[in-house]
């Protein structure tokens, strides 16, 4: 996922916008198309607009969908902030989900709007600042990582068959301990599964491996990231971060997502000083990619995370 940046000169006036992700229970997220008489007519956008002098981001995206749509946003999180520059000016966008408002949603500026799926956009063109935000959409928001040492073989392997016919969607494959020879075979076995249930591979720090095997991408630990020059553009990649540092080389290398960590206490780095949910927010405030939450989550801790700012959880023992 890339965002226009290398065109942003450091002197360039930047104008702010509060956008709005609106998605319905089924997924679909609402488009708008711009009206004849402004800039990028005809493009299709998520809604929103200008945050005004001494108004924050969340105020002015409630105004916006306001005015725009006739609706009251009555639960709402941050989500992703980026810069795109345009050949007028440069804009800063503050992403926020709408996960909850009142009324429906209709064009009171005589815009045309439109339900899509992330997966299948049916409008075009998209306005080229809101094009990569479909992308990061159509990420799932459990990230599961493989327990194969702690589980035993025939364990993991029911609990995964268990778990993808519950709708796993995404797993990385994370075992150290296996030899080269086991880790391939187990890798094997485990893309069989998931690939029968449309479910998306990442190996950890082997990306040679996902393409042998027909992987979907690799997962990039925190030193390997920080010693890349380039991501792999042939599949998905992503890394983990535990600190401001990685975090910023992340969106530097344009990754396709990351994982923040610790927020909690875990058995697997119990030397690991949590984060808390309050610093892990801070710390990706103004962040351009999607992050998961990672260390001591569960299942039902979903909805803090996603209200600090966070795209999904990702988990070891609680996934299965």
């Amino acid at each position: 996922m890339t965002t226009n940046l290398d065109s942003v000169s450091p002197s360039a006036a930047v104008t702010h916008a509060a956008v709005g992700v609106i998605q319905r229970q089924d997924g679909a997220v609402l488009l708008g198309e711009r009206p004849a008489g402004k800039p990028w007519a005809g493009y299709w956008e998520f809604p929103g607009g200008k945050i005004e002098e001494n108004e924050t981001p969340a105020r002015a995206l409630m105004r916006e969908l306001h005015e725009e749509l006739g609706i009251t946003v009555t639960e709402m999180a941050p989500w992703l902030t980026r810069v795109y520059a345009y050949p007028e000016k440069t804009v800063k966008l503050h992403f926020f989900r709408v996960l909850a408002w009142l009324g429906e949603p209709h064009g009171r500026e005589g815009q045309q709007l439109s339900w899509q799926q992330p997966s299948q956009v049916r409008v075009q063109p998209m306005l080229p600042a809101n094009q990569p935000i479909m992308q990061a959409l159509n990420l799932p928001d459990v990230y599961a990582i493989t327990n194969l040492a702690e589980m035993g073989e025939q364990t993991f392997f029911n609990q995964l068959q268990l778990a993808l016919a519950h709708g796993l969607k995404l797993i990385q494959i994370r075992e150290k301990q296996l030899q080269p020879a086991a880790l391939q075979t187990f890798s094997e076995r485990v893309i069989h599964l998931a690939h029968a249930h449309s479910a998306k591979v990442l190996l950890n720090a082997n990306a040679e491996l996902v393409r042998a095997l027909g992987a979907d991408g690799v997962h990039l630990p925190a030193h390997q990231l920080l010693e890349f020059r380039q991501r792999p553009d042939d599949m998905l990649c992503a890394a983990s971060c535990h600190n401001l540092a990685e975090l910023e080389k992340a969106a530097t290398l344009g990754l396709d997502f990351v994982v923040l960590s610790p927020v909690d206490a875990t058995l697997s780095h119990s030397d690991a000083i949590p984060l808390g949910w309050q610093a892990w927010g801070q710390m990706i405030a103004d962040y351009p990619l999607p992050v998961y939450a990672l260390g001591g989550v569960r299942i039902d801790d979903k909805k803090t995370a996603v209200q600090h700012g966070a795209h999904g959880i990702a988990m070891q023992r609680g996934a299965w």
